[in-house]
């Protein structure tokens, strides 16, 4: 494979000006829309393949919500894309003034391999609609799910407007050293930071969807009950496995054995006795974050779970009870369905653990002060979050998701996604009925005009 071939030929078609047209990408994405509806059946199966994610969860997080942001593209892409009139300067008068949006040209998306289907195409979709050509590189660690979205791609695509690029991390090294007018990255902190000295040696813009170590706050006030569900499904999804899941625990020291006792009952109806034989509960992505994982259990005192097996790439949903800040569980993000649990007494203790760590991706309170959950929310610097459940601020596609310092740079979903892949580029109109003299030298006795005029813009 030719990449650098890859990237001139796309480069070209860009400069034909064919992506430009807004019926020519309406009619890509209704014709993408089509090929996914028919496909869906193979990309869960691939899923399931690569994670053992159940049919529902594999509908719940990944086919969904592309199909969601497919259909909401060909609705508005018209109106996304019809430039917007802005009020003119008065300096300007007589004058209008315009925002056209404009493709930046010939983006790169190099997606992760947690939602491999969904955080490739989401952003492929945005990058679409605005008018660029893509080079889409999928991960590596789900090898079917790349493979089915190779073959979506191929079908629906000419290569030169998108194309998939397979491969390891030479490949990615290789496609970072060429010159692309956008990047899209969505994976680690370390890569993030990769991806970005890469983009800076041309100058070009970047959105980096990073991570973080998430934390999530019980106050005295919460419905444990009601928290303990929630906590259970939004870290069980994938198996923890989730750039938004709550990392580790901050809870009231008078709730925190009662939150303990809901969470066992709650994950013993979400996924019986033992999660390993459920349909429902999926497995690590491979052997290497098995490993990981495994190693942060040991020499913890364990309060539900725990067990594992590495044949099956299984992780018992794992509660941790008052690790060390230094341990190895809480060093970073978790990426997985371990739990650590922290007690506190005070909001001061909360903020000394919180602020330890970088700014997270997400962050959550389970609580019914709002005068508490208000102050946690005003006070941290976190990318998005919810208040009384976790994860679910990502479905809201009119909310910006993003990250904010090493969690991230940019934001997108819906609209946001458009934009994202869109340069704002600001036109006046002058007219030429009138033309006040005043900006014009010679300018001796004028400087009381343009003070004047500048009081009044």
């Amino acid at each position: 494979m030719n990449i650098p071939n890859i990237v001139a030929e796309q480069k070209a078609f860009f400069a034909s000006q064919q992506t430009k047209d807004i019926e020519f990408r309406k009619k890509t994405l209704q014709k993408l829309l089509k090929e996914v509806l028919k496909r869906e059946k193979d990309i869960l199966k691939a899923l399931h393949n690569d994670f053992k994610k159940s049919e529902f969860e594999g509908v719940m997080t990944e086919t969904g919500i592309v199909v969601a942001e497919l259909k909401k593209a060909i609705k508005k892409i018209k109106k996304w894309s019809k430039p917007k009139r802005v009020f003119p300067a008065l300096l300007n008068f007589p004058s209008s003034a315009k925002i056209y949006k404009e493709p930046f040209g010939t983006t790169l998306i190099i997606a992760p391999w947690n939602y491999p289907y969904q955080l490739g195409f989401s952003p492929l979709i945005g990058a679409i609609a605005a008018g660029n050509t893509v080079v889409l590189k999928p991960s590596e660690l789900t090898p079917h799910t790349s493979a089915i979205c190779k073959e979506i791609i191929a079908t629906v695509f000419n290569p030169n407007h998108v194309t998939v690029v397979e491969g390891g991390v030479s490949v990615s090294q290789e496609l970072l050293t060429q010159r692309w007018d956008y990047i899209f990255f969505t994976g680690s902190v370390p890569v993030g930071k990769i991806v970005a000295e890469a983009a800076a040696k041309h100058l070009t813009p970047v959105t980096l969807e990073l991570g973080g170590k998430n934390p999530c706050i019980v106050d005295e006030t919460a419905n444990i009950k009601l928290a303990a569900k929630r906590l259970v499904w939004g870290k069980c999804i994938n198996a923890g496995q989730t750039c938004i899941a709550p990392d580790y625990w901050l809870v009231h020291e008078k709730v925190k054995e009662k939150l303990v006792d809901a969470f066992n009952i709650e994950l013993n109806k979400a996924y019986g006795n033992n999660p390993k034989n459920s349909d429902d509960y999926p497995r690590i992505v491979n052997s290497k974050n098995f490993d990981r994982l495994a190693k942060m259990l040991t020499n913890e005192k364990i309060l539900v779970g725990g067990e594992t097996d590495r044949e099956e790439r299984y992780i018992a949903p794992t509660l941790i009870d008052e690790p060390d800040l230094n341990s190895e569980v809480m060093k970073g993000e978790i990426f997985g369905p371990i739990s650590p649990i922290l007690s506190y007494s005070s909001v001061e203790e909360i903020d000394n653990i919180i602020n330890q760590y970088e700014k997270p991706l997400a962050l959550y309170v389970f609580s019914t002060d709002k005068k508490f959950a208000k102050n946690i929310i005003q006070k941290h610097s976190f990318g998005g979050g919810t208040i009384n459940d976790t994860t679910v601020h990502f479905a809201n596609e009119s909310l910006p998701f993003g990250g904010v310092g090493e969690s991230g740079i940019g934001a997108y979903h819906g609209k946001q996604t458009f934009d994202t892949f869109s340069h704002n580029k600001g036109v006046v109109k002058r007219y030429n009925w009138l033309d006040i003299t005043t900006r014009y030298a010679p300018y001796n006795g004028k400087l009381k005009k343009l003070r004047t005029l500048l009081k009044l813009a």
